[in-house]
């Protein structure tokens, strides 16, 4: 699907100054009702842009476009949206925070597209820390939260991985090989050691193992952003704690505490970047949440929509939490 870009003159930033001339890319999936208040919101993963939830959307699928108008938003640092490659400022484009964001998208859905109230926010990986961010920064807009194989702050173990993702991509020898070595030390932390030892990149139709590294996880990173907008986002990703919100004093408990949405959580059952454990103190600190854990071998791919069974995971939730308390919504709208 096409996308879309909204404008905004000047972004203020959480850690100071302003990012002049932000863009944001996005692409709309069905009508907004007169209410404005049947969006359902999508931020985009590492890496990804407008289409990465496209297994989703769509009449008939888990995000329902005859029911519901899904807005996907490309984050900071994706190469749609205002990142080193695209901006003015270049390779002195400032950090962006998951706060930032969640500011530059609460503009794009209010002042541009006339969004009252999400029916949910849901995102994976990277889009999950900015679900859980939504929900802090915007209480009174967000009905409903699903973060997929996410979390509402990078712990020091997921850290490492990014210390050693940014390290690869600034490695000597040319972006694209920086770009290739990204791609695997990316694939030792994307799916779980039963994945390796069952050989499950056979079901996306690769016949071995360096056939799986070059043909997806380098190319991946070869045909993504430039290597300086997938540094960008190394750091978004790494800034990412809803504790940092001003107004909590940088205790993430007291914002998770905060959250009014109903929300489902869905770790990974193997997920390396964000185990199982995270999430359930996440989940306890939530006034209204339940935990889903994605079984299988898939790890953090789980959210991803490679595998049939996780889709049908995941799609099945998504569904269930978006028919529950719709009563109750309705009445608070009245």
């Amino acid at each position: 699907m096409d996308h879309r870009i909204f404008e905004i003159a000047e972004l203020p930033l959480l850690g100071g100054g302003i990012l002049d001339h932000a863009r944001i890319g996005y692409a709309v999936h069905g009508k907004l009702d007169a209410d404005g208040a049947n969006a359902v919101l999508c931020p985009s993963f590492f890496g990804g842009d407008h289409t990465g939830y496209d297994w989703l959307i769509g009449d008939g699928l888990p995000l329902d476009t005859e029911r519901y108008c899904v807005i996907v938003a490309g984050l900071f640092g994706n190469g749609v949206s205002s990142s080193p490659s695209n901006h003015p400022s270049g390779a002195a484009f400032p950090l962006i925070t998951p706060q930032d964001n969640v500011a530059a998208q609460y503009r794009l859905l209010t002042e541009h597209l006339g969004v009252r109230e999400l029916a949910l926010v849901t995102g994976w990986s990277m889009g999950a820390a900015h679900t859980y961010q939504w929900a802090v920064s915007h209480p009174r807009t967000v009905r409903r939260i699903a973060p997929v194989c996410g979390s509402a702050v990078t712990s020091e173990h997921n850290r490492v991985f990014l210390s050693g993702l940014a390290a690869a991509l600034t490695a000597d020898g040319g972006a694209e090989r920086g770009k290739r070595a990204a791609g695997r030390v990316f694939a030792g932390w994307g799916a779980s050691h039963p994945f390796w030892a069952r050989q499950a990149y056979q079901d996306l139709g690769f016949d071995s193992r360096e056939g799986y590294l070059a043909g997806f996880w380098e190319q991946f990173f070869v045909d993504g952003p430039a290597t300086e907008d997938l540094l960008t986002m190394v750091r978004t990703w790494e800034h990412s704690d809803v504790g940092a919100t001003p107004g909590f004093g940088g205790s993430a408990e007291a914002a998770l505490a905060s959250v009014t949405a109903e929300a489902v959580l869905l770790p990974g059952a193997l997920d390396q970047c964000f185990p199982v454990s995270d999430e359930e103190r996440a989940a306890s600190l939530l006034p209204r949440a339940a935990l889903e854990v994605i079984p299988g071998v898939w790890g953090h791919l789980a959210g991803a929509g490679a595998d049939a069974a996780d889709r049908d995971f995941v799609g099945g939730a998504l569904r269930r939490l978006l028919a529950r308390r719709t009563a109750d919504a309705a009445v608070a709208r009245a």
